[in-house]
């Protein structure tokens, strides 16, 4: 649960923000803060519970795989119905790069449903070597408030990119290998949501795909992993899933997972400026 400390650094920083600046913020920057954070905080309390769960069993196992997911589903439908209330998101999405935007209509919401819950577990899949989803945070966090602030010119994003570099880094000092304390999923799933739920605020949901690459990759290694195995009635793809330790089954380090990870994200977080 060492995720506590920086959910409540970040808890801090909002209500200073909002206080000291809320005469200044347009309406509609203030709503996209605040839900951001709700949907953070909703996550990082399901997070909460489900270590709790495990600390008190004193085993791996807390809440159900069904049971997270369920109340990780009702605070995407949540968040997307607050956005859409408070802000007017729209429902067209953007495709990155091209330059194409398609209205989806109702399909819209089904595709933002996939990415809140989708991401925000992927970054939850993402901790599990000393040192690597924080590193991964900061460089997004780092890309999120340099685009807020020189590209899309919103306090939401800049804040929120702020907050997770502000965060990460002093959680990095006491994470990285060998690791004096975790955040558990009380801090992997505050940063997921806060992660995915900033791209709404750029508009462009789909580019989370890209600045939060490593995310997904390790995601879909997970999602391959138990397909094949399926399929192949037996064999692994990887010699161990998420991604991270399949590089670790073939003799990397945990600091060369990081720094080889760590550094991919930096790229992709570069690649993601040039698709907004």
């Amino acid at each position: 649960m060492g995720g506590l400390g920086f959910v409540l650094a970040i808890c801090i920083a909002f209500i200073v923000i909002l206080t000291a600046f809320y005469s200044q913020i347009e309406k509609k920057e203030t709503h996209a803060i605040i839900n951001i954070f709700l949907f953070g905080m909703v996550n990082g309390i399901i997070g909460l519970i489900d270590d709790i769960a495990k600390f008190r069993k004193k085993k791996n196992e807390g809440l159900t795989p069904k049971g997270k997911l369920i109340l990780q589903s009702i605070s995407a439908i949540v968040f997307l119905l607050l956005m859409k209330a408070t802000i007017g998101i729209s429902t067209t999405i953007k495709i990155p790069f091209i330059g194409i935007e398609l209205e989806m209509g109702f399909f819209y919401y089904i595709v933002s449903f996939l990415l809140l819950c989708g991401i925000t577990n992927a970054v939850n899949l993402t901790d599990g070597v000393d040192g690597l989803a924080s590193t991964c945070i900061l460089s997004v966090g780092a890309f999120l408030s340099f685009i807020g602030f020189v590209k899309v010119e919103s306090i939401a994003v800049t804040f929120f990119g702020a907050a997770l570099v502000g965060a990460s880094l002093g959680f990095l000092l006491f994470n990285l290998h060998p690791a004096k304390i975790f955040m558990g999923d009380t801090g992997s799933l505050f940063f997921g949501a806060i992660v995915v739920g900033v791209s709404f605020a750029i508009n462009n949901p789909l580019i989370v795909l890209v600045y939060g690459f490593v995310f997904v990759l390790e995601a879909l290694s997970v999602m391959l992993q138990v397909a094949w195995f399926k399929i192949s009635k037996g064999k692994r793809l990887f010699k161990m899933a998420p991604l991270h330790h399949h590089f670790e089954k073939c003799g990397w380090s945990e600091m060369k997972v990081v720094s080889v990870l760590g550094i991919v994200s930096s790229l992709f977080c570069i690649i993601a400026f040039w698709g907004i």
